[in-house]
């Protein structure tokens, strides 16, 4: 493997390339699952540390913008730096700054400035994990390729919520702060610190996958033009996004979905308190159940939806929003886990193939690095816009139930919005948008 230059590698013979294909898709998905498995894990540690510490209470759904605040400002340096190297090697230094950002948190500097870190390894990993896919797989994989790491993504998020949940929990906690090493006080007494340390070794295993990565045929862009240059580069890419036809809508839906799904891993412990009482593992063990339906709607969508036909599932976007406001009458956890199941296969089904189809837009128009990073730059925008509101609302003492309706109404008033408007694009620039529908067909198959 040539990490070192900028010349692609050597073209694989065509046996060769379906191996090299087939192992790297599952080293990506290993080292994807550890990596987000123990982002989420941490997010749970995080709020159990914040309330050891009595932190006041909007600091909690804080979090979530704090980890998404790097996404934004980091934006037009990401895609390219992700362009610039093989792709193995972007993910291995992200996660590095991600264990960096966690050993943080465990030796006392305040969670939201450690978890900020985190985040900024995060938004260096993430253009790098889905651009290498447009390298590894071709066009007609793209929506399975999705649905896989989507659901896997998904399914990661909440099983590190709900491992988080136990580490700091009654049955784990002790446990693992029995554990000695002989003549070394490693100063770690409360189980969010121990919950912490277990984290670290997750990143770790992320970080052996991401060195397993092979390298793909594609070129390196290398890194050109100082800060000026690579801000004017990154925003004529978003102006390329949003003004392509397809494009628009797949990035505003993904956008929407992705900002609201955020937030509500953090909004779930809320509303776990508000209606059943639960504390902070027992919420981390309901929101483990939406894993269940994720990974079936993202592994369905990918079984079953085409690359041309992605904009067809919008109106079950607008679903995912009533179906949150209808969680505020649950007040029964047997009525509310198999909702939660509901909610998760409907997220699940809609992201994959509007994201499959927005990679390939981008991946024409720009590609796979710089697309990526305008993916992230807006969907990230949008967690920190609607975190930043829900920690407002928090601040000012709105319950968890009127955060949830407001949500809830806004997901399916948007989703409209950008329904009628992808129905404009098909009256006014019918032609273009069937054209840019026959590539993805034709580049589908």
């Amino acid at each position: 493997m040539r990490d070192g230059d900028n010349a692609p590698a050597r073209p694989p013979r065509a046996g060769q390339a379906r191996d090299t294909m087939k192992k790297g898709f599952s080293t990506i998905m290993s080292a994807q699952f550890f990596s987000s498995l123990a982002d989420n894990a941490l997010l749970v540690a995080a709020i159990e540390l914040l309330k050891l510490n009595q932190a006041p209470a909007w600091q909690t759904p804080a979090l979530a913008p704090m980890f998404a605040l790097f996404y934004v400002v980091l934006a037009p340096f990401v895609g390219a730096f992700s362009d610039a190297m093989p792709k193995g090697r972007v993910m291995f230094i992200s996660n590095s700054v991600k264990v960096a950002g966690c050993l943080l948190m465990l030796f006392g500097a305040h969670p939201l400035l450690a978890y900020a870190v985190v985040g900024l390894g995060a938004a260096a990993y993430s253009p790098a994990k889905y651009g290498i896919l447009t390298e590894l797989l071709p066009p007609s994989q793209l929506v399975k390729g999705n649905g896989w790491i989507e659901g896997l993504t998904v399914g990661s998020i909440i099983l590190g919520i709900l491992l988080g949940g136990q580490l700091v929990g009654p049955k784990l906690a002790p446990m693992l702060l029995d554990i000695d090493f002989p003549f070394v006080d490693t100063g770690i007494d409360t189980p969010p610190e121990a919950a912490i340390a277990c984290i670290v070794v997750l990143y770790v295993i992320a970080a052996l996958f991401n060195l397993r990565i092979p390298r793909t045929s594609a070129p390196l862009q290398p890194l050109s033009g100082g800060v000026r240059g690579l801000v004017r580069d990154f925003s004529h890419c978003n102006a390329r996004l949003w003004t392509d036809k397809l494009g628009q809508i797949t990035l505003a839906t993904t956008t929407l979905l992705w900002g609201i799904f955020s937030n509500l891993r953090v909004i779930v412990f809320a509303w776990a308190a508000a209606a059943l009482g639960y504390g902070t593992t027992q919420a981390s063990n309901l929101a483990g159940v939406v894993v269940i339906g994720s990974v079936i709607g993202a592994v369905t969508a990918s079984t079953m939806m085409r690359l041309e036909r992605a904009v067809a599932v919008i109106p079950l976007a607008m679903a995912v929003g009533v179906l949150m406001i209808c969680l505020n009458v649950m007040t029964n956890v047997w009525v509310a886990a198999p909702f939660l199941v509901l909610m998760g296969a409907l997220c699940g089904f809609v992201i994959v193939p509007m994201n499959a189809l927005l990679q390939h837009r981008g991946h024409n128009l720009m590609g796979a690095g710089r697309s990526i990073a305008v993916q992230n730059f807006n969907e990230q925008a949008c967690i920190l816009g609607t975190g930043a509101f829900y920690a407002g609302m928090t601040r000012f003492g709105l319950s968890a139930f009127t955060a949830i309706t407001v949500f809830g109404l806004t997901v399916a008033g948007i989703m409209e919005l950008i329904r009628r408007w992808h129905r404009r694009n098909l009256v006014v620039h019918g032609e273009e948008v069937q054209r840019l529908l026959t590539i993805a067909q034709t580049d589908g198959h």
